[in-house]
């Protein structure tokens, strides 16, 4: 699986992005669809996963409520939309798919592919 994530940059505090993560190859193997973030000198974390058959998405507790995660299996396309972003919100965005599990996981160790990541930077 390859995965190609676009639609950072650069906006103001309050203002809305949204990316995407496009994927190629043995989609078909895919179960869930996250996207994580990591932030200049910290770890990489969640942020939301949503699975490919349905079911509620999962959301990070400091995105709930401003970021929402969807899908277009036809496209083979995950999006989050973000808006209310914060400048704490910067940092750079990764896409990533992991399959054979009965859960969504939250746990990087649990995707198996990622994409190169796209720069999210809120200004305040």
């Amino acid at each position: 699986v390859q995965l190609q994530a676009s639609g950072g940059g650069l906006v103001q505090a309050g203002g809305p992005l949204r990316l995407s993560c496009a994927a190629s190859g043995r989609t078909f193997a895919i179960y869930a669809t996250g996207w994580f973030r990591q932030a200049p000198g910290k770890e990489r974390e969640f942020v939301a996963a949503i699975s490919r058959i349905g079911g509620t998405p999962f959301y990070a507790d400091s995105v709930k409520g401003r970021f929402t995660i969807s899908r277009d299996n036809v496209k083979n396309t995950v999006y989050l939309q973000m808006n209310s972003l914060k400048p704490e919100d910067t940092a750079v965005y990764y896409c990533a798919t992991t399959s054979g599990w009965s859960i969504v996981p939250k746990e990087t160790g649990k995707y198996y592919y990622w994409g190169q990541g796209t720069l999210v930077t809120v200004s305040s």
